[in-house]
């Protein structure tokens, strides 16, 4: 009798140790917030697929996210710490052991919202993950975009109206032989990466999403304080954007100039110099130019995209007879900042390069991609960083934009009508 008791606890204890070991397998990894005005990220990182039920609960407002079999631990229990107070989208955020194998979640929020949850498989540098999208119900950044270009353009109409009844009351000078320019050129500025994509990473820890934020702003300063041009960023914060959202926006805005800021990463240590790269219709025109635009289209991958966000306007239908106009335009513009950013930093390669950039398929902006400079070169990520070097690479890019613009191409000029 006691012989068969203590072989029946024995496998008790080995069915214990097979259920504690299977419980045991997944685990939260880590979780991390991505905030915007645009839409709030949520990341939740796993060892194994997250096994999750989701409920979307009204008066109030809240999303609750059951993970199952997974025990409450540090990683998930900083997650309601990572919310900032002044987050346009998310209220509060509640973590508790809900029973014995339920981590419960639920994310209050500040009003309605559009939610998408999605699971990603491992790509590096990240392990499984669950993804709660929560986008503003009221909120149309392309709305905003708009709105804030007509202020620009009835403020260049006003100044220049004021200016002309100035000179006719008191002449100083024939304004009328000078062109006036009402119109304005639109500048989509797409700084690469961002969010869970940190882009390359630099052996001192410089994150190429930060550097390309950087650089973008300084571009767009520049851009506003020209007459007759405005600049708007694809991403002004640290959020992730997917790559054909990127070409959606710069058409919606009608811009006339797409420019994607980039820096650049390779396994030898030695390679350096700027790039500057445009849409192929065909195959890419070097190894190199291939390798890079495999990289650059791999951040939908990493920065986390559901099916749903994938447009058809990156389909290979595309690629039309009105994009070979465009890719011609966009090779032009590439030429003529290269000629700048040369004077700057030494190039990788002295012409420009072409291959499958994803970012780069609008069918009727000028596009181009630049790789300012390698982050795994030691020197050039201390130039990276330093503000100096941007402001010189930048007024290089914007000269570049400026003595393209003064060919008059056709394609970059037919949008500036179009803002209405």
């Amino acid at each position: 009798m006691y012989k068969r008791f203590n072989i029946s606890l024995f496998f008790i204890l080995i069915l214990l140790i097979i259920a504690g070991n299977a419980y045991s397998k997944n685990d939260i990894h880590a979780t991390r917030i991505w905030p915007s005005q645009e839409y709030t990220r949520i990341t939740i990182e796993s060892i194994a697929p997250l096994n999750n039920d989701q409920m979307i609960l009204k008066n109030p407002e809240r999303v609750v996210i059951d993970l199952k079999d997974i025990a409450i631990n540090e990683a998930i229990k900083t997650l309601p710490s990572q919310l900032l107070e002044n987050d346009p989208n998310i209220k509060k955020i509640r973590v508790a052991q809900f029973t014995t194998n339920v981590t419960r979640v639920v994310i209050d929020l500040k009003g309605q919202a559009r939610v998408k949850i999605f699971s990603l498989k491992p790509i590096k540098p990240y392990k499984n993950r669950l993804v709660i999208d929560l986008y503003p119900e009221n909120q149309d950044s392309i709305a905003i975009l708009l709105k804030q270009l007509e202020e620009k353009r009835s403020s260049v109409k006003s100044d220049t109206k004021k200016n002309i009844s100035n000179e006719i009351i008191n002449p100083k000078k024939d304004v009328f032989k000078e062109k006036i320019k009402t119109d304005q050129i639109i500048v989509a500025i797409d700084a690469g990466h961002g969010g869970e994509d940190p882009g390359a990473i630099g052996k001192g820890g410089t994150r190429e999403k930060d550097i390309n934020l950087q650089i973008s702003k300084k571009l767009k300063s520049l851009i506003d304080k020209e007459s007759g041009m405005k600049a708007v960023l694809i991403r002004d914060g640290d959020y992730f954007v997917p790559l054909a959202a990127r070409v959606k926006k710069a058409r919606e805005i009608k811009a006339n100039i797409f420019i994607s800021i980039h820096a650049d990463a390779f396994t030898r240590r030695s390679v350096r110099g700027s790039s500057i790269f445009a849409l192929s219709e065909k195959g890419a025109t070097s190894a190199f130019a291939k390798l890079i635009a495999n990289k650059e289209n791999e951040s939908d991958l990493i920065g986390g995209v559901s099916i749903d966000d994938k447009e058809p306007l990156l389909a290979k239908t595309l690629l039309d007879l009105s994009q070979s106009a465009t890719v011609d335009d966009s090779i032009k513009l590439g030429n003529h900042v290269l000629k700048k950013v040369k004077r700057v930093n030494r190039l990788h390669k002295k012409h420009v390069e072409q291959a499958g950039f994803a970012v780069l398929k609008a069918p009727d902006i000028p596009s181009i991609l630049i790789e300012t400079a390698f982050l795994s070169n030691p020197t050039e990520e201390k130039n990276l960083r330093s503000q100096a070097f941007q402001n010189k690479l930048v007024m290089s890019i914007f000269k570049g934009i400026k003595s393209y613009l003064k060919t008059k191409p056709s394609i970059a000029s037919s949008g500036s009508t179009q803002i209405k």
